[in-house]
């Protein structure tokens, strides 16, 4: 790769301006493609140079051999300045350039001049330039190595180019510069022993941290990887082949490679300096505390936890144990951190490939240590397990206690029938008592079994001389632990006898609240049963079919009518026996029954006059049906017909009267007012009928008065040719006689 001269730090402003870009695409010829594009404004074309220079010093020489395809953008600038452009290519890179596409904007140029211009300057150029519309610049290059400016499918971001051209030039020159101060370190630390001592402190400190140096090439180096690997998966496109955007050209993926194995190299160096430097002062120290812990776990320590035995009899006792077991484990637990502290420098000592007499003795420390603080930490968590068991044991202990006292208390009190849902939910209430105290003893027996099972494997001590074992202990709090859980069976047993018995009475009364409720809804069903029969079955038929079909569903709205009504008598007679039974009084024995007998009464004097009616009018409509479509009609029939739909217009004014002498109308006045009006249409039909008919008669008079006319006529007609046949006869006669 060339030697960048200039650093993007140092011309950030100007490649902020995006005066030309390297896309990342390639050309046919795998050539790189350089991109120009030029604005309304008015382009510095010394700032457009040094962008030029900048870009072109980026990829290797290899690359550059292949040579540039420039796409230089026109769309939105002059011609002049686009030639000017052009020109200048030829200055900054003429060995490069391949291919120079200026995309024209839709309204072109003087094809006249830039035709002449171009011409004119194709041989001095050395490269070829083509005028090209956005559209059409696809056929030279690939849609995929295009960016979506002329409708290809290259991504390119410039802002997150140049971030990247930043952090690669700062890892650049902050790794350069880190690899020459550890190697300098490295290479000091071969001199005496006497230089080592003076450098000690100064010579181990390096300008930058390696860590932060290392982990920024790192994250450089993957995030290269990750967009060449991306890019390589999707970049193909349209069946073409699969480019690869940001090779090592572009971003220098193999110097930031080579830099990172070199700071690595130096930076393991460094360390393992530093190792050696630290482990000549650390193994004294190590020595002594690792004794200091040792004997104090031994000691004090031991003898803390020897004498914490007991669970306690209470949730407060149990309380007080743990108070005491933290502070015994937060004096450990400084012991303990000293412990890791110090198997952590052992272990760091350990793989640092010390010799073999100190590995010995490091090993033996390191195992001595161990051994002690695990039989400690053994012994902390033993006895924190079985004061962990003790408090849920008096925990579900007090607990259920407090659930069998709530429950006994519930059961001395006295019942009072209130109503059927306050009933059922004192049931409900009992039950999920009673089973909230077989929850808790089902709880207390798991507590106590794992609390005498944490006992049992509580780790022992070593005995010395003298001490006895504490076996007898562990017997004591066993027993301890079965005493009070037979306690709480009894007082549970004790309750359930209770609970059968109030269980049987709760659910009578539930049993009598409910037979009121279903009575009460019984009959709020038959006077919503009334206020519809009132409110809604008013309307008569148009005709007799529709008449029938509403008469045969009012006998079955007045049947579930007499269903509800039977329903509620025998809820009302069940709530009279179970009162009995529990001999308290409820509300069926004061207005329930009264209201369902008066409601009945109402509904039976509606439905019948509901049936009156739509017989009267089935009477009406068939008559008058018979009336429409017969040819003779008698008068009196008709007469009957009219007298009919008079009687059921006036049946429709009238109210229905209920037994304690009120008044309702059935539906409002307009629905019967236009039940009314269906009646008069069809009385005006058969009026209609009627003049039909004595218009008939007339005409039946005046053709028998013209027929006789005509018959008297013909018989004159038929007399004088008689009279005259026989005036010929008697001529005739009188001839022969002549003769």
């Amino acid at each position: 790769m060339s030697n960048v001269t200039v650093e993007a730090t140092n011309m950030l402003p100007i490649l902020k301006k995006k005066l030309a870009f390297l896309s990342g695409g390639k050309d046919r010829r795998s050539g790189l493609i350089l991109t120009i594009p030029l604005s309304s404004d008015q382009t510095s074309m010394e700032e457009l140079s040094a962008t030029l220079d900048y870009l072109l010093s980026i990829p290797s020489q290899k690359c550059k051999a292949r040579g540039f395809t420039v796409i230089v953008d026109g769309r939105k600038s002059q011609w002049n300045i686009v030639k000017t452009v052009v020109l200048m290519l030829q200055n900054v890179i003429p060995a490069e350039v391949s291919l120079v596409c200026v995309v024209k904007p839709d309204e072109f140029w003087d094809k006249k001049v830039t035709h002449f211009c171009f011409w004119k300057e194709k041989d001095r150029l050395g490269f070829e330039v083509i005028l090209v519309s956005a559209n059409k610049l696809t056929r030279y290059i690939e849609p995929c190595q295009l960016t979506d400016d002329f409708g290809g499918s290259l991504d390119y971001d410039h802002n997150d180019w140049l971030n990247k051209r930043l952090v690669f030039e700062k890892f650049t020159r902050e790794s350069t510069s880190l690899l020459g101060e550890l190697s300098m370190i490295n290479d000091g630390d071969k001199g005496s022993a006497e230089s080592k001592e003076k450098s000690a402190d100064c010579a181990l400190l390096p300008s930058f941290d390696p860590e932060t140096v290392l982990q920024t090439g790192h994250e450089l180096l993957s995030e290269l990887q990750q967009r060449r690997f991306n890019d390589s998966e999707g970049g193909g496109g349209q069946g073409g082949p699969a480019w690869c955007p940001m090779e090592e050209e572009l971003l220098a993926q193999p110097q930031v490679m080579k830099l990172l194995d070199s700071l690595r190299e130096q930076y393991t160096r460094y360390q393992e300096l530093c190792r050696q430097r630290n482990k000549r002062t650390q193994l004294d120290e190590i020595h002594a505390k690792v004794m200091q812990v040792v004997t104090w776990l031994q000691g004090p320590g031991s003898e803390l936890l020897k004498t914490q035995k007991a669970i306690g009899d209470s949730m407060r006792a149990a309380q007080a144990l743990q108070q005491k077991h933290e502070e015994i484990e937060s004096q450990h637990s400084e012991w303990f951190a000293v412990y890791v502290e110090l198997n952590q420098q052992i272990a760091a000592l350990l793989g640092g490939g010390e010799e073999e007499e100190e590995v010995a003795e490091l090993k033996a420390l390191q195992q001595q240590l161990s051994e002690v603080c695990y039989q400690q930490a053994a012994q902390l968590e033993g006895r924190q397990n079985v004061l962990q068991a003790a408090q849920g044991f008096h925990s579900t202990t007090q607990e259920l206690s407090q659930q069998l006292d709530g429950l006994l208390g519930m059961l001395c009190a006295d019942v009072a029938p209130a109503d059927g849902a306050s009933i059922q939910q004192n049931l409900k209430l009992l039950e999920e008592k009673l089973q909230t105290v077989e929850t808790g003893l089902a709880s207390l027996r798991q507590k106590g079994a794992l609390l005498m099972e944490q006992m049992c494997t509580q780790p022992a001590w070593p005995l010395d001389e003298g001490e006895e074992s504490p076996a007898g202990e562990q017997q004591d709090g066993s027993q301890q632990v079965h005493t009070v859980m037979e306690e709480m069976q009894l007082r549970k047993q004790r309750c359930e006898d209770m609970v059968d018995v109030r269980r049987l009475k709760m659910l009578q009364m539930v049993q009598l609240f409910k037979c009121e409720e279903d009575a009460l809804q019984a009959v709020e069903w038959l006077g919503e049963l009334l206020d519809a029969l009132l409110k809604t079955h008013v309307r008569l038929g148009d005709d007799s079919l529709e008449t029938r079909t509403m008469s045969d569903k009012h006998r079955k709205f007045v049947d579930v009518a007499q269903s509800t009504y039977d329903y509620g008598r025998q809820l009302l007679q069940a709530t009279v026996v179970l009162c009995q039974s529990l001999r308290c009084t409820t509300r069926s024995s004061g207005d329930t029954l009264p209201r369902l007998n008066r409601v009945w009464k109402q509904f039976s004097v509606s439905s019948e006059e509901r049936q009156q009616r739509l017989e009267l009018a089935l009477s009406f409509h068939t008559a008058a049906e018979r009336v429409l479509q017969q040819e003779c009609v008698d008068a009196e029939f008709l007469d009957e017909v009219d007298s009919c739909g008079k009687t059921l217009l006036d049946r429709l004014t009238l109210p229905v009267v209920f037994p304690d002498g009120t008044e309702q109308f059935f539906g409002s006045p307009s629905d019967t007012a236009a039940a009314a009006e269906a009646v008069r249409e069809r009385l005006l039909l058969v009026e209609e009928r009627r003049l039909q008919l004595q218009e008939v008669e007339l005409h039946n008079d005046e053709e028998e008065e013209e027929m006789l006319n005509g018959q008297e006529a013909r018989l004159d007609v038929i007399g004088e040719e008689l009279s005259e046949k026989e005036e010929q006869d008697d001529e005739e006669e009188e001839g022969h006689q002549d003769c």
